[in-house]
């Protein structure tokens, strides 16, 4: 009785490399993109939970959003990014942006994120 070899061959097995690299290469360029976005949104929720943030002025909210994003190597986003709202319970902090990042020759991965956090008054206090 004859046994035929089961297996991969040399050729199935570079097609299923080079598409497992390419998904690898592919994550690489996305994965810090969102990595960034939620080091954006823990620094938004971080403001939120602070306990003058609700009674300090713009500018220090603005500066204290810088600081959380210097801590966590945010590079890309600029604290002039932050847009700061007033409404009747405190503000409302936007950041608004889009991230081009070079994928292979003339292909570009674009991300555009959004992050929005409410700064309440005594909302630290609950």
């Amino acid at each position: 009785m004859k046994r035929k070899q089961g297996g991969m061959t040399m050729l199935g097995f570079l097609i299923t490399l080079s598409v497992v690299i390419l998904f690898l290469f592919c994550g690489m360029k996305i994965v810090p993109m969102y990595i960034e976005y939620y080091s954006v949104k823990k620094a938004l929720a971080s403001i939120a939970n602070e306990q003058s943030a609700s009674a300090t002025s713009k500018d220090a909210i603005r500066a204290l959003f810088a600081r959380h994003l210097k801590i966590d190597y945010v590079k890309i986003i600029k604290p002039d990014m932050l847009k700061i709202e007033a409404t009747d319970s405190g503000f409302n902090l936007t950041v608004d942006y889009e991230r081009r990042e070079e994928l292979i020759a003339n292909l570009d991965v674009v991300g555009r994120f959004h992050a929005e956090q409410a700064v309440v008054r005594g909302a630290a206090a609950q």
